[in-house]
């Protein structure tokens, strides 16, 4: 089971949820269950409005969690991820920092996800 904290200046104050090991659910699922404002729009993977910063609590044991190729398009377009990246994360399982929440699946790591409350991700 991993613990997801959720963190945004829109809140009052962080909001820590239990996501359950192998279960299927996005980030933005999760948030919604939870009344968590994370924007969005299409839920696909195409508008980038539901854009995340993700860091994990024991960095040494982050597994990548495939990035769709929606999703590493939306990133470049709004110039969060590299060629590098993911590379590095298709390659050696080494996550990027940003993500889509609409995409996006916790496994069994601790993380905190990071959102503006802002579509996009623009303060």
């Amino acid at each position: 089971m991993a613990i997801v904290t959720f963190s945004s200046p829109v809140m009052h104050k962080d909001k820590a949820v239990y996501a359950v090991a192998g279960d299927t659910k996005t980030i933005l699922a999760l948030a919604e269950e939870h009344r968590i404002p994370i924007p969005f729009e299409c839920r696909d993977g195409n508008c980038g409005s539901c854009l995340i910063e993700v860091t994990y609590d024991a960095p040494e044991a982050k597994k990548a969690i495939m990035l769709t190729d929606k999703e590493k398009l939306t990133l470049k377009e709004l110039g969060k991820i590299t060629e590098a990246e993911i590379e590095n994360a298709e390659v050696n399982d080494m996550p990027p920092r940003y993500r889509l929440a609409c995409q996006f699946i916790a496994r069994d790591e601790d993380v905190t996800v990071s959102f503006t409350g802002t579509p996009g991700g623009s303060d």
